[in-house]
């Protein structure tokens, strides 16, 4: 009977740390829809040429985006899928152009990816990745602003490879990987750039990422350098701060440039924010040494899910890269834009 009884606790024990190991978590959905409406002041769609809300006094469509998570023992996966003008933008792998209005219909894999934790501070991830470059992002809920920084439009958006990341503690943690050229996952040049990022918390309340990555890229083979950080100095005030320099291989071009996020909480669920960028192209073809300067005053006003963004933006460059109503070139450019965003 003992020897019964030990052999049912062995079998029990067992199957409990087999169900510990195999854990299930319920299948995660979550999204967002975005809409906007923008006046350009010279009457110009698309006269500042940063990603995404091109168009020109006209109610118009963000993107919808969906996005599934799930996670199995040590295992998970990230899935997400976007349809609309803002995800279209970046690239059309799949595509397809209507024969009487000539619109492109697509969706397109914002993220794919699965993950494997070895232990509480190793994991693995490999597939298709938001980029860990820069501060801004693609999907509108994770931006204070609506339009979109010189950075982001001309860093990448995307990366395909294979990174581990190693938590030292809750203030240190250290990624590396390799990579795909830029912003597609079925690449052109193979596995072709190598990447890391170090994250430190100093302080509660300050997080800091110093990104690196070197291979195939916009332009041909460079480097990237990315700082992006963000401190929540008080209850209401936030700072945030994004500089890189970029520099495409045997004097190819480039860029460098910073912006600065300050955001102040005025009541509840009201927030006024600023992003100052001056930006820069490095020595190549048309846009070369062409200098940007950007203001951009923009508002959050939430209520549940949803976030109205009213903006008003200002850029100026002596290059005049921009038009005026009559069609000649201009040294500035403004517009104001509203958008709705709604997270779920």
């Amino acid at each position: 009977m003992k020897k019964l009884l030990t052999a049912i606790f062995a079998m029990a024990s067992t199957t409990c740390a087999l169900a510990q190991e195999t854990t299930t978590s319920p299948l995660e959905i979550s999204g967002s829809v975005d809409t906007y409406f923008k006046y350009d002041f010279a009457k110009k769609p698309n006269n500042i040429t940063t990603s995404f809300a091109s168009d020109h006094n006209s109610v118009s469509l963000g993107m919808i985006d969906i996005a599934l998570k799930k996670k199995t023992g040590k295992a998970s996966f990230v899935g997400e899928l976007s349809f609309g003008p803002r995800g279209q933008s970046q690239s059309i792998p799949n595509g397809s152009v209507d024969p009487v209005t000539g619109d492109v219909s697509s969706f397109h894999i914002q993220n794919l990816y699965v993950n494997y934790d070895f232990t509480d501070k190793f994991s693995m991830t490999a597939g298709y990745m938001g980029t860990f470059i820069g501060y801004e992002v693609i999907s509108p809920v994770g931006n204070f602003n609506y339009s979109t920084s010189y950075l982001f439009t001309n860093g990448p958006f995307q990366n395909a490879g294979i990174k581990a990341t190693y938590k030292f503690s809750d203030k240190v943690s250290l990624m590396a990987g390799v990579f795909n050229d830029w912003n597609t996952y079925s690449a052109t040049r193979g596995v072709s750039a190598v990447g890391g990022q170090l994250m430190v918390a100093p302080v509660e309340g300050w997080t800091a990422y110093l990104n690196v990555l070197s291979g195939a890229g916009a332009g041909g083979y460079g480097t990237i350098e990315d700082l992006t950080t963000s401190y929540q100095v008080t209850e209401k005030f936030k700072l945030g701060l994004n500089a890189a320099n970029y520099d495409i291989d045997n004097d190819g071009g480039g860029y460098a440039g910073a912006a600065l996020y300050p955001q102040y909480a005025v009541a509840d669920g009201v927030v006024l924010g600023l992003r100052g960028e001056y930006f820069k192209y490095k020595n190549v073809g048309a846009v070369q040494g062409l200098k940007y300067t950007a203001v951009t005053f923009t508002a959050n006003i939430k209520s549940g899910g949803l976030t109205f963004i009213p903006e008003v933006r200002l850029d100026h460059s002596g290059d005049k890269p921009f038009f005026k109503e009559s069609g000649a070139a201009a040294p500035n450019a403004g517009q104001f834009s509203l958008a709705a965003v709604y997270a779920f």
